[in-house]
């Protein structure tokens, strides 16, 4: 494969829409080229005044049922704590041990505001009321486990990219599990899941990025609504593959200190030479076109949207 001298340099943009976002080095990709960037702000915009809407609505004139009304500033306001959260990683680069922590704020409008049922049921303990156990299991609820699921949520999605459509296709399709197990709030999720849908088809082929603007705000939009429409298991089983992924490059980096990177071929083909997150697994000493590698990774991911699917409704 013949690469042309004017892609030999990262400073060329990548032929694509002219917008006025900042750029970034697409490594993936022969000559490096550029590609528009935070690009996830559009989701932020767009889903806050959708949710906003809806508030308004259902506040002022009654058009849907309490608990939608009720779910949707919270919701709303994670995903602008979120894509907040974003910009300031994409601007300032934080360190892994300061950005693992920041998604906690994004889940204050989650406890301010008492979202979710406090009853769980769980794989191992059975159904637990936290409210059996008054104040503290109510505290227990409020400031830990619904942080802690933030926070993982946002980590682990947020870990899972680097490849043109990883970033929206898997979460997309977990977002759309969550949908279809809660009907009764999936309203929330339209116009989420319509822009995310969106982005990830000018993504997938390569002409933008979403940043970690987008990547905070959809990891934070799957806790938040599975939280808000009591649907945690639903969440766990349809995040699993990026558990195992964020556990992969996690036990590798503290046991180890190495860090999983791809390579390419002349031919511009991705192939690792180590197993240590899901791009490296799927290309291990097997060069792979980057489109085929990202789809082999999203069915993964729509397997475990479908088993959260049909566990949701055999349960």
């Amino acid at each position: 494969m013949v690469i042309p001298q004017a892609y030999l340099s990262s400073s060329i943009a990548y032929p694509g829409p002219k917008l006025p976002f900042p750029r970034a080095v697409d490594y993936h990709k022969p000559g490096r080229p550029q590609v528009p960037n935070g690009l996830g702000i559009i989701y932020v915009l767009a889903s806050a005044s959708y949710l906003f809407s809806i508030y308004f609505l259902g506040s002022f004139f009654g058009l849907m049922n309490d608990e939608v009304v009720n779910g949707a500033l919270p919701l709303a306001a994670c995903i602008l704590f979120g894509g907040f959260l974003g910009l300031v990683d994409d601007w300032m680069d934080l360190r892994w041990r300061y950005k693992a922590f920041t998604p906690l704020v994004a889940s204050l409008p989650l406890v301010a505001l008492r979202q979710g049922h406090p009853v769980m049921a769980t794989y191992f303990f059975g159904r637990i009321d936290f409210r059996a156990f008054g104040l503290p299991g109510l505290l227990l609820y409020y400031a830990i486990i619904i942080p802690t699921i933030v926070t993982v949520t946002t980590n682990t999605v947020n870990q899972l990219g680097g490849l043109n459509g990883l970033e929206t296709l898997c979460p997309l399709t977990v977002m759309v599990a969550l949908a279809v197990v809660a009907p009764d709030m999936a309203i929330l999720l339209l116009v989420p899941i319509a822009t995310l849908a969106t982005l990830a088809a000018f993504n997938f082929t390569g002409r933008i990025f979403v940043g970690n603007v987008g990547s905070y705000s959809f990891g934070i939009t799957l806790a938040a609504f599975a939280i808000i429409a009591n649907r945690e298991q639903a969440l766990l089983i349809g995040i699993m593959p990026y558990i195992i992924n964020s556990s992969m490059i996690l036990l590798n980096y503290f046991l180890w200190r190495r860090m999983p990177s791809l390579s390419m071929t002349p031919e511009g083909l991705l192939y690792s030479e180590h197993r240590r997150s899901f791009q490296t697994l799927f290309c291990y000493r097997k060069p792979t076109k980057e489109r085929v590698l990202v789809l082999k990774i999203v069915a993964v991911f729509v397997f475990s949207s479908a088993l959260a699917i049909l566990i949701t409704y055999l349960s």
